[in-house]
């Protein structure tokens, strides 16, 4: 009766904590840079950016796969520069302890790009380049110069993650900072009046204010933690040191593996975030209005999911809550591929909320377990490496598969939805394959 009541009491300390935890300032200010740069991802990748290119381009049914393919082509050409990039920013990491000041310069400069979406994309710039309307490629290639800095500002902010907290408090911290980042969905959605009757380029602009806003505690009360670099050295030799840690794979088995394993799941997330809004809009007939209100229900599970997983993993361990997420994934995927009325895309887009924010949970969790401290940096890079590559793969091979089978009309989109299902099978199939972490 006493050990119980010892360990009730344990749990009331262990409560308090957390939530004290939550609200002391750098971690509060950490997570309302999630809550910023979630506004866009969700209104720029996700949604506006979409439906803009299919009110531009898309006018029919082999229009709007072509739609799809432009999407799906600027999503992997950001992509392709990321896979260039990422590691070598976790070299960077590794080599001066410096996040904040990158992630600082890498976030105005996707907020100026998307500034000047909206001002482009109101087609102010006449005539034609490439056969296209000028204003429409200068949107294109600012999205990807947008994409191309968030994308790299992730590397920096995702590795502050291991400075917040013990390696029992991150999986709490991670899912916290996840719920909080999905707030900032619901708050970016408040653009949505603006463009309710069409003229998705109008919600570029305040999107891109709504992002600098809430970053701004971020940018005050989050400190590095800089070391001494041993030597100067070139910002490209960082290939050197990726290298010198491939070829000492052996020592870091249990990551590689996972490595392999979140290139294929992330593949299936990251592409079905970009093409979620125009499946929506083409298989299942839903208008515009009727996907915001998708998106802001599947917003609300990834909330309620995230925070829930952050104690799934404390209480499981990082392994068993990345195979969680991905059998619910591969489950959402299915009922979205074969779906024939809205109901049946409600509780796809509700399941496949929860599993985006709790991926994001669980697989930072277990970057870290898996990572030694000396070398953490240079994995998140790599991670991003890892992610970006299959940014490239799936959008091409979804972009593809529309571009390939149009004639056919909803069954290419179909097709290359259920793509991602046997992508998702494959990452589970290897993720079973890492050892757990008492095992290493």
């Amino acid at each position: 009766m006493e050990q119980q009541h010892e360990l009730h009491t344990a749990e009331k300390v262990s409560r308090k904590k957390a939530w004290q935890l939550y609200f002391s300032l750098p971690i509060i200010s950490w997570a309302l840079y999630d809550f910023a740069n979630t506004i866009f991802s969700s209104n720029i990748n996700t949604i506006f950016f979409p439906f803009y290119l299919q009110e531009v381009i898309g006018e029919n049914e082999v229009l709007n796969q072509i739609a799809s393919t432009f999407v799906s082509y600027s999503n992997a050409v950001a992509s392709i520069f990321l896979v260039i990039f990422s590691p070598l920013f976790g070299v960077l990491i590794d080599r001066t302890g410096r996040k904040k000041k990158y992630i600082v310069v890498f976030t105005l400069i996707t907020i100026s790009s998307t500034l000047l979406m909206g001002v482009f994309g109101a087609g102010t710039i006449p005539g034609k380049t490439f056969g296209l309307p000028t204003s429409l490629v200068l949107v294109v290639i600012l999205f990807i110069i947008a994409k191309f800095f968030y994308h790299s500002s992730l590397v920096f902010y995702d590795s502050i993650i291991s400075d917040l907290g013990s390696k029992q408090e991150i999986p709490l911290i991670s899912g916290f900072g996840v719920a909080v980042g999905y707030v900032g969905t619901l708050v970016g959605l408040s653009v949505y009046p603006l463009v309710s009757n069409g003229g998705f380029h109008k919600a570029f602009i305040p999107s891109a204010l709504l992002f600098l806003i809430f970053s701004i505690p971020f940018f005050l009360f989050v400190k590095d933690k800089p070391i001494v670099p041993k030597k100067k050295q070139s910002f490209l030799a960082g290939y050197r040191e990726i290298f010198q840690t491939f070829k000492e794979m052996r020592l870091y088995k249990p990551i590689f593996i996972f490595m392999i394993a979140y290139f294929f799941l992330n593949d299936a997330i990251a592409t079905t975030i970009a093409m979620m809004s125009v499946y929506a809009k083409t298989i299942v007939g839903f208008s515009t209005g009727k996907f915001i209100l998708l998106y802001l229900v599947s917003t609300v599970s990834s909330i309620i999911g995230s925070f829930i997983f952050g104690y799934v993993t404390k209480a499981k361990g990082a392994k068993k809550g990345v195979h969680y997420v991905g059998i619910l994934l591969l489950v959402a995927l299915l009922i979205a591929v074969f779906a024939v009325n809205e109901g049946m895309f409600w509780i796809a887009g509700s399941m496949f909320g929860v599993a985006l924010g709790s991926m994001w949970v669980t697989t930072r969790t277990l970057i870290v377990e898996l990572t030694p401290e000396n070398k953490r940096g240079q994995f998140f890079g790599l991670f991003a490496f890892s992610g970006k590559i299959s940014a490239v793969v799936g959008p091409l091979i979804y972009g593809s598969i529309t571009l390939i089978f149009a004639d056919y009309g909803n069954i290419a989109s179909r097709m290359a939805l259920g793509s991602l299902m046997i992508l998702t099978l494959i990452g589970l199939i290897i993720h079973s394959k890492i050892p757990e972490t008492n095992e290493i």
